[in-house]
């Protein structure tokens, strides 16, 4: 991603003439029906469109940030809470599609919302198969927007609360030693204590040891507990 200057603009609270129109057909939603204490990014290069946004996002009490480039947004820091993008597809420089695909390949799996005025079938079919939440065309009703970021508020706490399980599981596999990450590795895939003795050249009242002090230390209080964890963490067994 070219390299751009990461200021946030802070959007005015006042209509500026000739902002676009959200529609409002629908009632708006009570602020405990979003997450609150989450953020939503706005990016995309009409001020208007920044601003307009930002207000709808605030009247339910979400906070949101705009940016008028994708390489503004890029070197923005990866927030620490629950988050979504709301992103144009037409931006100067690198286009919101390019911004997809440079956050995919950095590991960061924001979910994603996309918005357009000028939209094809193409550009759509590569924006969902990328992830992405939605792809809304302009104008939109702000309550089919607020059902979007909803959702992906939804996917993004799911997301930290699974990369907070696999971090947890692998700071209790760190403890292990060698050999009782071997142990483990061969209790996951169901072997008796005298099958493992046999792989691995010990005794089988070692393995007992060996086993106990896994189960101890992964706080895991059965079989089925360890091969959960294994299978988070995606490591593989022998």
């Amino acid at each position: 991603m070219p390299q751009h200057n990461p200021r946030a603009r802070r959007p005015d609270e006042t209509p500026a003439a000739g902002a676009p129109v959200i529609h409002t057909a629908v009632g708006r939603r009570e602020r405990g029906d979003l997450m609150t204490d989450a953020v939503v990014y706005v990016v995309d290069d009409d001020d208007s469109v920044c601003r307009a946004l930002a207000r709808l996002l605030r009247s339910v009490g979400l906070a949101a940030e705009t940016f008028p480039s994708a390489g503004a947004f890029f070197e923005h820091p990866a927030p620490d809470r629950s988050a979504c993008l709301i992103l144009d597809i037409r931006l100067p420089g690198p286009s919101g599609l390019d911004l997809q695909e440079a956050l995919s390949r950095a590991g960061r799996d924001l979910p994603i919302v996309f918005i357009t005025g000028h939209g094809d079938v193409p550009s759509s079919v590569r924006a969902m198969k990328g992830g992405a939440i939605d792809f809304l065309q302009k104008p939109f009703n702000d309550q089919e927007l607020l059902d979007c970021i909803q959702r992906a508020l939804a996917r993004s706490r799911d997301q930290r609360t699974q990369r907070a399980e696999r971090a947890a599981v692998q700071g209790r596999l760190d403890t292990l030693t060698p050999r009782e990450r071997e142990v483990l590795l061969q209790v996951v895939t169901g072997k008796l204590n005298k099958q493992i003795a046999g792989d691995l050249g010990i005794a089988e009242k070692t393995i007992k040891v060996h086993r106990g002090r896994v189960m101890q230390k992964m706080g895991a209080h059965s079989v089925a507990d360890l091969v959960r964890m294994v299978e988070k963490v995606g490591l593989a067994s022998p």
